[in-house]
């Protein structure tokens, strides 16, 4: 029998999320947005080179801890230049309570000297070269376009962010990519920078990890609560 030529298979489009899940999702923003005000970044910085190094340092440290710490850092490091120059052991010493600090050192040093060598002293505005910056993962770059660059190329999943949009049933996903996939589906490129902000201040003043105030919560009526015991 004659050979049939088999049909080639199309590419398949990616799924939408479900409308109800993204009118859902809106209702939250709105909620978050009208109940936090004041939500924003943070990691105290003046310019993109500070948040940069500051985002670094958060790594499993408070912000708070860190917003302790960079004063005396930028003081004597207020550059790219000046911070790649510097000594392993003085910025050791400087940055030791932020935890993890020889291997913080080596990352802040070695990307200062990467800005200062190919990038003019100037903190890239663009996903691909920031990561390429040593110490960089996707969350700090999506921290630095978003927050110094007002760029919303991403969402930032740190702790507050993963745990909240699971327990709000926005996601099902256990990994910062996966979930930040999710999100961006969900929510309009406008708002992508400050979702975090709302969800970290949402986390840290109403639904922490072990006892969420549900009873007080804006959204509660809008949150399935997933994995809460009420």
């Amino acid at each position: 029998m004659p050979k049939t030529k088999s049909a080639k298979s199309k590419p398949v489009a990616p799924s939408s999320p479900d409308t109800d899940l993204v009118k859902r999702a809106g209702t939250i923003y709105r909620k978050l947005a009208k109940a936090y005000p004041d939500a924003h970044c943070a990691l105290i910085h003046k310019n993109p080179f500070e948040l940069l190094i500051a985002t670094i340092l958060s790594a499993q440290c408070t912000d708070e801890r860190v917003n302790k710490t960079t004063p005396a850092l930028f003081s004597k490091y207020p550059t790219p230049a000046a911070l790649a120059d510097s000594k392993q052991t003085d910025v050791e010493k400087l940055i030791h309570s932020c935890g993890f600090y020889r291997n913080k050192t080596k990352s802040i040093r070695a990307a200062a000297k990467m800005i200062a060598e190919r990038h003019d002293s100037q903190v890239p505005n663009e996903m691909d070269a920031l990561l390429k910056l040593p110490g960089v993962a996707r969350k700090t770059a999506n921290v630095v376009l978003g927050n110094a660059y007002n760029i919303n190329e991403g969402v930032v999943v740190d702790t507050h962010v993963k745990r909240l949009t699971n327990r709000m049933g926005l996601t099902t996903q256990s990994t910062p990519e996966k979930i930040e996939k999710d999100l961006t589906q969900l929510f309009p490129r406008k708002n992508w920078c400050m979702l975090s902000h709302l969800l970290i201040f949402h986390g840290r003043r109403t639904c922490p990890a072990r006892k969420p105030d549900c009873e007080n919560c804006t959204i509660s009526p809008d949150c399935p609560k997933v994995g809460v015991n009420i």
